[in-house]
């Protein structure tokens, strides 16, 4: 039951953020914003260098690596709950990384459309897509990969899924959507506190991120 309500939810959200289109890729000649090596469409690599006392040194800013001590678990049902939560926020991460990303899409198209018809009409469209090509897959999301996709949406957008859909919807929209998920166990504002409550989710995102899980 809850699964076929927070699937409107959620559905919801990403309506009035996402923009049902794979986005571009960059070009392999460009070079990225440090000037650092990057491959090129020939094999060519272009160095950033300077000169120190006389000889020329490679420069290069390296990402951060995060090292996290090795969990240390009290008994197997609490190491069986860590991975689950593992799994958790690896099903609803690359949701919340399309709602960043293709927010960042719609705006942009929202802000090149003079009218308001213009906007609306863009809208449903953006809406419809969305219907057509993720309804599927978000089925598939249990009770807490919502939870969980609902606070990533905050970390992508620093904004609550509830004030996203208000923006794009109306406070009687987003009053509505609250209600009923309220009325099934979540929350639409739920925030997202990366040192606190959170700070397992922040981890194993981070480590995500960087290719560790």
């Amino acid at each position: 039951m809850f699964k076929r309500t927070v699937l409107p939810v959620l559905l919801t959200l990403f309506c009035w953020i996402s923009y049902a289109q794979n986005p571009g890729t960059t070009s392999p000649d460009t070079v990225n914003s440090h000037g650092d090596s990057v491959r090129t469409s020939n094999d060519i690599y272009v160095a950033r260098a300077e000169i120190i006392n006389g000889d020329t040194v490679w420069v290069a800013d390296l990402d951060e690596v995060y090292i996290y001590p090795e969990k240390a678990f009290e008994n197997l049902r609490q190491q069986r709950r860590y991975n689950r939560l593992i799994m958790n926020v690896k099903k609803a991460y690359p949701w919340a990384k399309i709602a960043g990303r293709l927010m960042i899409e719609v705006n942009d198209s929202l802000q090149a459309l003079p009218t308001e018809k213009e906007q609306n009409a863009y809208l449903k469209k953006v809406e419809k897509d969305l219907l057509d090509n993720y309804t599927e897959d978000m089925k598939k999301l249990t009770v807490t990969q919502g939870k969980i996709l609902i606070k990533l949406v905050y970390r992508e957008t620093g904004e609550t899924s509830y004030d996203i859909v208000e923006f794009y919807r109306g406070k009687f929209t987003a009053f509505f959507w609250q209600a009923l998920a309220r009325l099934f166990g979540s929350n639409l504002k739920l925030g997202y506190d990366p040192y606190g409550e959170d700070r397992l989710i922040e981890e194993i995102v981070v480590q995500i991120e960087h290719g560790q899980l």
